[in-house]
């Protein structure tokens, strides 16, 4: 395959992505890096390839079973499969490619497993020691050490109170914040915008954040972002996982991830009677049947209480 192949036509993939799709940066770079490797590999094995027109379902189909032979797991293989028939898809419709080689590929089945979510008294205690902490350090007086506590103490009350995906929350800007109103506006996938309610924890997190977090770590006045990293731009989604990772080992609760917290926000959300479909507009899902897996959750937590609680179990 000539050159050309790995830049035009992946760099107009790309901003279809980003500006009919709207997908997000990190989901970009997944679908570019998936169709680079699998482009490479095919040029490779296939000496004489010169278009992606002579691409077909068999090279395809031997690809993604040399992922799998390679110990990749059914999830990232699944993945690799749909950017394929995406791509595909797209190069017919522009006239790149004559016929879809990717259309019949298979995606693997996965296997059905139930999100982690933490009990409310978990929660509890992983938000108060992250409190304890940033007033710790305020106490001490290091004003360093009091940003970082105070920003991770932030991270954590917001995503649990909003349930908002990690890249959603470093996404945010000062300007989203109401706080008369105490609501906060949010850029989902899709550019799909949408306000959601916080409560008092929160709201006064983020006062100490503005307060004694974000002025420390700002180095440009003409910075919009919340949430600041150590070198004064917008904090990145990695940093985040390793602040909620490392929350979880201070405060002695499961080890867990930022989308765990969403988890566990729109299950607790669920088990005190709020209405699917609420939680559906509160998560920013566009189908229904995504949210619906949040009741098998809190489903398997009431069988395991029946059978641990009711004497005739």
């Amino acid at each position: 395959m000539e050159n050309r192949y790995a830049t035009a036509e992946l760099t107009a993939f790309e901003k279809h992505l980003a500006l009919d799709k709207g997908y997000s940066e990190h989901t970009i770079r997944a679908y570019i890096s998936d169709l680079t490797l699998c482009f490479n590999d095919l040029k490779a094995e296939h000496k004489g390839l010169k278009t992606l027109d002579e691409i077909d379902y068999p090279m395809l189909r031997l690809w993604l079973g040399a992922q799998v032979s390679a110990g990749l797991g059914r999830a990232s293989v699944a993945r690799k499969a749909a950017t394929l028939r995406t791509f595909f898809k797209w190069a017919e419709q522009q006239g790149i490619v004559k016929n879809n080689p990717a259309s019949r590929l298979q995606t693997p089945k996965l296997g059905k497993h139930l999100p982690s979510v933490l009990s409310t008294e978990q929660v509890t205690q992983l938000l108060k020691t992250a409190k304890a902490e940033a007033i710790l350090q305020r106490d001490l007086g290091d004003r360093e050490k009091l940003a970082h506590a105070v920003r991770r103490w932030c991270c954590l009350e917001l995503l649990y109170a909003t349930a908002m995906r990690v890249s959603e929350l470093v996404s945010l800007n000062v300007e989203d914040i109401d706080f008369a109103n105490r609501t906060i506006r949010v850029m989902g996938k899709g550019q799909k915008e949408r306000v959601i309610p916080f409560g008092i924890p929160a709201a006064r997190a983020l006062e100490a954040y503005l307060k004694a977090g974000r002025p420390m770590l700002r180095i440009s006045p003409a910075e919009k972002a919340l949430f600041l990293g150590n070198r004064g731009n917008r904090l990145d989604q990695r940093q985040v996982r390793n602040e909620v990772h490392q929350a979880s080992i201070q405060a002695g609760v499961p080890d867990i991830s930022p989308h765990d917290l969403r988890h566990t926000a729109a299950t607790h959300l669920l088990s005190a009677g709020a209405d699917l479909r609420v939680v559906q507009d509160y998560l920013g899902h566009s189908a229904l049947s995504t949210t619906q897996r949040y009741t098998h959750v809190d489903q398997a937590r009431l069988a395991k209480v029946y059978l641990q609680a009711f004497p005739r179990a």
